[in-house]
């Protein structure tokens, strides 16, 4: 498929928000976040904001984005739309939880309630993103079981270590927070490498001759190309990356994602002062650059089995 830049940011920002959002909703929901008003709003503005630049960007994949208010009526029978819903819901107890928390100085009571309904709002959000592409069955690299835990793995991932770059900047150390990152570091990438084997093996079942029903008469080959020049289908589903440069950027993917960031986790828990907010900073920032590389990946070399009907193989 065709990387389209503006979902990548989209699916890159709304997952490092909505996974910051979560970890806030339930730090806040078992009484560990401090009750400091400036660290609150700074935590919770970061949180919305990039939630909203991301669901902002995601517009200009529409040919009419003034129309993208009608995705929502449609919640009963497609994910779009149910993202869509699930995203502005979460902005409720998100911002209740902000109000309490920024507000009234306390995550407790009904704030603490708000909290937990923002985290659990928020990976609701991430799948439903997540099972846009996992739903679409022609798509072999998307309608597999792994592409959900993904989504769900890099923004726990990179919400962790934006929530342990921000704490640390305004000089709070959070229980668990650097085992936390450690711990979502190493799921994700167990679970992107899990995925990549899959797909590599399991190209999908279709083939040139169960797409035209002729396998019967033996092996089918083209006689001559159905267009004398790229069509419309072939620029958007039909996106090609030679192996030898995907296998690149799934390294450079592996190293900004997860290699650097956790050596960067462990020099941040291992060294003091002014260099621990650094280290973090750091780390959060290159797993942001990696899940873009990783997320341009995840479409480019996903093929549609249109693309059979031209002379491609999946």
């Amino acid at each position: 498929m065709h990387p389209a830049l503006s979902v990548i940011v989209f699916t890159t920002l709304c997952g490092a928000g909505y996974g910051l959002l979560a970890w806030l909703g339930l730090y806040g929901a078992i009484g560990l976040l401090p009750l400091d008003p400036v660290f609150g709003a700074v935590s919770m503005l970061l949180a919305l904001g990039v939630v909203s630049a991301g669901l902002l960007s995601s517009t200009f994949h529409l040919g009419h984005p003034e129309r993208a208010w009608r995705a929502f009526s449609q919640w009963r029978s497609s994910w779009l739309s149910r993202e869509g819903v699930a995203s502005l819901a979460t902005y409720i107890p998100g911002v209740a939880f902000g109000v309490g928390w920024v507000v009234f100085a306390t995550t407790t009571g009904p704030w603490a309630l708000s909290g937990l309904l923002s985290a659990i709002c928020a990976a609701g959000t991430v799948i439903c993103t997540a099972y846009i592409y996992r739903s679409l069955r022609p798509i072999p690299a998307w309608s597999n079981g792994w592409v959900v835990p993904n989504y769900l793995a890099l923004s726990a991932m990179t919400g962790a270590l934006w929530l342990a770059a921000l704490s640390t900047l305004f000089g709070y150390r959070l229980p668990g927070a650097g085992p936390l990152v450690f711990a979502t570091i190493m799921v994700a990438l167990l679970l992107k490498l899990a995925y990549w084997r899959f797909i590599d093996r399991h190209p999908g079942v279709s083939t040139a001759e169960s797409a035209t029903g002729l396998g019967f008469l033996g092996k089918v080959r083209q006689l001559e190309a159905p267009h004398t020049s790229e069509n419309y289908l072939l620029k958007e589903m039909g996106f090609r990356i030679a192996r030898k440069h995907a296998q690149k950027l799934r390294v450079m993917a592996l190293c900004l994602s997860f290699l650097l960031p956790i050596a960067l986790a462990i020099a941040a828990v291992a060294a003091s002062g002014v260099l621990v907010p650094i280290c973090w900073l750091l780390a959060g920032g290159i797993a942001i650059i990696g899940v873009l590389v990783e997320r341009w990946l995840f479409f480019a070399e996903a093929k549609h089995v249109v693309t059979l009907y031209y002379g491609r193989e999946l």
